[in-house]
């Protein structure tokens, strides 16, 4: 596993450490200044070599989903990039995400302030490796210097049905410390 790090890098790393107590293998490829979601992504390449797809989730949200499923869709379109995304009842703070019959993505809708459902980014992707040459080195965004880009090129969606919280206000942040073991729950597939 390979963590992004930039902001706070030091106290990031000694939290999770060496990943050991979770029984995994945490490499960090830390951000001497902020990159941006697709910049990340590039600057770690290093640490990619030899695979043909990978795993990529923001730091910043949590999406309850079957990763094994996700993998297998992406397998089975051929896809340059798969998406999790989650219908929400309100997509006021997100861009939203355009699908067609066959869960291709033909089109990002920004932020418009309506009220309206819609669905929306989960912030976890699986990549081709092929993504790699598309992403420019130096700050860049996945969402609107990389993705725009590649509609052409096979990106596909995957629908998620699981707990969604992105903790980008404050009230959401103070929402996820109360759904903490839930989140758990839901990520660890606990039951109490």
């Amino acid at each position: 596993m390979v963590m992004c790090s930039g902001h706070l890098a030091a106290q990031v790393e000694e939290e999770f450490g060496d990943g050991h107590q979770w029984e995994v293998e945490i490499d960090y490829s830390k951000e001497s200044r902020p990159l941006g979601t697709a910049g990340a992504v590039k600057f770690a390449e290093r640490f990619l070599s030899g695979v043909p797809e990978f795993l990529v989730m923001n730091g910043d949200s949590f999406l309850q989903l079957d990763f094994c499923q996700l993998l297998r869709f992406h397998r089975k379109h051929g896809a340059i990039v798969s998406m999790a995304v989650r219908r929400v009842p309100e997509a006021t703070r997100y861009g939203t995400v355009q699908l067609d019959a066959s869960s291709r993505v033909i089109g990002f809708s920004e932020k418009s302030g309506a009220r309206d459902p819609g669905l929306v980014n989960g912030g976890v992707y699986v990549f081709d490796r092929a993504i790699l040459q598309r992403i420019p080195d130096g700050p860049a965004s996945l969402e609107k210097d990389v993705f725009p880009d590649l509609l052409q090129h096979r990106v596909y969606a995957l629908e998620q049905h699981g707990m969604f919280i992105d903790i980008g206000t404050p009230e959401d942040y103070a929402r996820a410390q109360t759904l903490g073991p839930s989140l758990y729950q839901a990520a660890t597939g606990e039951l109490q």
